[in-house]
């Protein structure tokens, strides 16, 4: 039998790449002899992501269409190139199957495998669904969808799944609390300077609960070195800051609140590792997703949110502050998060996608 031939596409962020990872790694431990290829987009992070897992991965050359004012003419003149690199990606490689997690960079290979009738299947992490997935939604065969809510935009061709995420996640055994108040802060897999700047001006409205906290702070790139400096400077010791941390669920794991935005594959990873959490969501997110994504959160009492517009160094301490005086509310939020989560994302998906290529596999059979 001819080794089955998968292209998950998508990327752009962290938030695409790993549930594309932990998909791609399902179909393989279900069937071994399955190939896979990773197509995205050409920046760095993302490479140096797919470098890390050791996997087949083809760069796209593209860019969102959507919220970039005059850089939406560069974005369209490089669609014609990613067609084309997409087209010959396709007659080289002639899938079996070809997947979108979302993202710009699913588009172009998602709508032209269609148009061969190559089966399809499209991911959806958000609530309310992308740009990029709302326009491939009349082509494609299937979607999956990670929230109830979601269904009814997918008209018929969802199926309820919950959102893939690193094993890693689900697994975290519960953390014991000390005197300390473990604070994990990142804004995505590229840094939030909106986090970085409004937590270090509050530092000095903290300074006298340094002992009662620890920060682990990642930063992105070009905020790293003054954010450390910072920490530094008002004399707070118990401090871990870095650009990226590639082992996060280990830093979940040590974490007592995780203070972030609210992007859908990190809504899946506070679900599935069941930690509780400070939402700020982007306030510029495409079609304001991660505000819809956060409420799920909190209308379930497993998070808090704090808004762009309502974030101050006094608002930000004030939350701190209750949550160092009643640690019991962080267990609350963390058990109230069950009702959320969503066993073996992975493995439903991967179901689906052995029936669009005709083929039913059960986990360990080698494909036989």
């Amino acid at each position: 039998m001819k080794a089955k031939r998968v292209i998950i596409s998508g990327g752009g962020t962290g938030g695409h790449l790993y549930p594309a990872l932990a998909v791609g790694e399902k179909l393989k431990k279900k069937n071994p002899s399955v190939e896979i290829t990773f197509v995205g987009s050409s920046r760095q992070l993302e490479k140096s992501i797919m470098e890390r897992y050791q996997a087949n991965f083809i760069p796209l050359k593209i860019e969102g269409l959507k919220g970039k004012g005059l850089s939406t003419c560069k974005s369209l003149a490089l669609l014609p190139f990613s067609f084309l690199k997409s087209l010959f990606i396709l007659l080289r490689m002639r899938p079996d199957l070809v997947i979108g997690v979302g993202g710009y960079s699913s588009g172009p290979i998602v709508l032209l495998a269609s148009l061969f009738r190559t089966p399809t299947l499209i991911m959806e992490q958000n609530l309310r669904p992308g740009l990029t997935n709302r326009l491939l939604l009349p082509w494609v065969r299937k979607a999956v969808v990670a929230f109830e809510g979601s269904v009814p935009y997918f008209k018929g061709k969802a199926d309820l799944t919950g959102n893939p995420t690193r094993e890693d996640f689900a697994s975290l055994p519960k953390k014991n609390r000390n005197h300390r108040l473990a604070i994990l802060i990142f804004g995505g897999s590229q840094g939030s300077h909106f986090l970085n700047k409004g937590v270090t001006e509050s530092l000095p409205l903290l300074t006298q609960k340094k002992k009662a906290l620890r920060f682990v702070h990642q930063t992105g790139e070009t905020d790293y070195e003054w954010v450390k400096d910072r920490y530094a400077e008002l004399g707070y010791t118990d401090v871990t800051v870095s650009p990226y941390f590639f082992d996060m669920p280990s830093y979940f794991q040590s974490s007592d609140l995780i203070v972030c935005r609210a992007g859908a594959t990190t809504i899946a990873e506070l679900i599935a590792a069941q930690k509780a959490s400070l939402l700020v969501p982007f306030a510029k997110a495409t079609d304001n997703h991660q505000v819809f994504n956060a409420k799920e959160l909190e209308a379930a009492k497993g998070a808090e949110i704090l808004p762009e517009e309502e974030f101050t160094p006094e608002a930000f301490t004030e939350k701190i502050r209750d949550f160092i005086a009643h640690k019991d509310k962080i267990d609350r939020m963390e058990n109230n998060l069950k009702q959320l989560k969503k066993e073996n994302a992975a493995e439903k998906i991967s179901d689906i996608c052995f029936k669009l290529m005709g083929e039913h596999t059960e986990e360990g059979s080698g494909g036989q």
